[in-house]
């Protein structure tokens, strides 16, 4: 844990009492603030005054705190505003979160954001990844799982390397990043953000308050990247670097025919043939490795030493974690698929797929795989969607239907070694929620591996996240 001391001597409350929360709750009690919690649900409300912290009285007239720390979970503005967030802001209370109160106790340390609607994680990672690799002091967290303030304090030597949601861009008014990375965006959280505008509105917020080098890196593939890149340019006083899959950019970082190359400077380098490494398949990936790759070149990281880690990098689990490759067939975890658009990035990476898909579908089904459907050559369906996952691909792509992902694993399995087609995988890759079967889709994820093992207990794990945290 980090003791924040900004607020020594001073009341502060706490809103939501989540693992953040009750973080930065901690935090500040180590750095001598008073401090006074709240959460809306009577169960956290009791857990919190049964480990000796007081509430906040959100009835009160005058809220008498210094500072709302407010977990980004927590609707503030929309979809309807929040009575306490109304009431901060009519007495002129900031409201900020854990990764701000991190900013403002680690301003020595160097500080590096990822955002975006699709791969923030696993380009958080690897970003960590490459940097450890390089021999510099990091740690990741934010968005991705560790609360900010539990940590380790850097000091001035340290890279703290942060996923960042759109909900916590809001509330981070002290964050100066060095390096500010863009990936994509694509509507999201629209209920949150009241419209597209303000979605786009709350991620560019990485770019404020930038310091030395001012780096800002953005996947410039989607319309509204690209309109962003040409505001930051215009507008100067960033060190824009752009990052493609599908062009070439003259003073930024691409990926042609699979090749990522480093075009910072006058002559374009190759850095690494990503179609080589395993862990970063398809065209989503490689934005992820130019972004990361791109990040590094900014904090003066050479390019060997960016493709070194590249390709040690283990990837993350259930986003196509190769568990195992068993007769010659690789099995892939990518439970983290809870929707089609996810579906459909793994899809397009692979060819004669053996694909496990089911669960609690989002709006829409599968109806937009519909042209990836000609690289399945069997589904095996699971869960509340099977039968309508089933009339999707009636008369398009054989399937069952499956009681349990058990019996799918092991029957997908035997028939892709039957068959033994060239390039052929067996893919979760559910398309779907976990709700019905599993607690959550790390569960469902964790069940594929440990039953791929079981039914062929020869092989081992392929793939698993190092810890990156000191």
């Amino acid at each position: 844990m980090i003791p924040v001391f900004t607020f020594a001597g001073q009341r502060v409350g706490v809103m939501g009492l989540g693992k953040s929360g009750l973080s930065a709750a901690a935090a500040l009690k180590a750095g001598g603030a008073s401090v006074l919690v709240w959460d809306d649900k009577p169960e956290q409300r009791k857990a919190a005054t049964d480990a000796g912290w007081a509430l906040l009285d959100p009835e009160a007239h005058r809220l008498d705190v210094a500072a709302l720390i407010w977990s980004p979970g927590v609707p503030h503005s929309l979809p309807k505003p929040h009575a306490l967030a109304v009431k901060a802001r009519a007495q002129n209370i900031p409201m900020i979160c854990d990764v701000d109160l991190l900013a403002r106790a680690q301003q020595s340390s160097s500080f590096i954001g990822i955002t975006g609607t699709n791969g923030k994680s696993t380009t958080t990672v690897l970003t960590a990844h490459i940097f450890k690799q390089a021999g510099r002091p990091i740690a990741v967290g934010g968005n991705l799982g560790t609360p900010a303030l539990d940590l380790k304090a850097l000091g001035g030597l340290g890279t703290y390397v942060l996923e960042l949601s759109s909900y916590q861009l809001e509330l981070v008014p002290s964050l100066s990043l060095e390096t500010a990375v863009f990936l994509n965006i694509t509507p999201d959280h629209l209920e949150r953000h009241g419209s597209m505008d303000g979605y786009v509105a709350a991620k560019r917020r990485i770019f404020e308050k930038q310091r030395h080098p001012r780096a800002a890196i953005i996947g410039i593939d989607d319309s509204y990247s690209a309109s962003l890149r040409d505001q930051l340019v215009r507008g100067g006083g960033h060190t824009v670097i752009p990052i493609s899959v599908k062009q070439a950019v003259p003073g930024g970082v691409y990926v042609e025919n699979g090749i990522l190359i480093d075009a910072t400077d006058r002559r374009p380098r190759e850095i690494a043939d990503l179609r080589t490494i395993a862990t970063l398949p398809g065209a989503h990936n490689w934005q992820n490795a130019a972004a990361a790759s791109a990040a590094a070149l900014s904090q003066g990281i050479a390019g060997p030493i960016i493709a070194a880690a590249l390709k040690s990098f283990k990837g993350l689990p259930h986003r196509q974690e190769l568990v195992a490759t068993i007769k010659g067939v690789p099995f892939i975890n990518d439970s983290k698929a809870t929707n089609a658009d996810a579906a459909e990035k793994a899809l397009r990476c692979y060819e004669n797929i053996y694909w496990i898909a089911g669960g609690i579908a989002k709006e829409g089904g599968i109806a937009s795989l519909a042209p990836l459907f000609p690289r399945i050559r069997h589904a095996f369906l699971i869960g509340d969607a099977a039968d309508d996952f089933a009339d999707a691909l009636e008369g398009k792509v054989p399937h069952d239907l499956y009681e349990d992902l058990e019996t799918a694993i092991e029957d997908a399995g035997r028939r892709a070694f039957k068959d033994n087609k060239p390039g052929a995988v067996v893919l979760l890759s559910p398309a779907c929620a976990s709700f019905d079967m599993f607690k959550n889709f790390e569960e469902r994820g964790d069940r594929f591996r440990t039953e791929v093992q079981h039914l062929w207990p020869q092989t081992t794990s392929s793939s698993s996240t190092e810890s990156l945290n000191p």
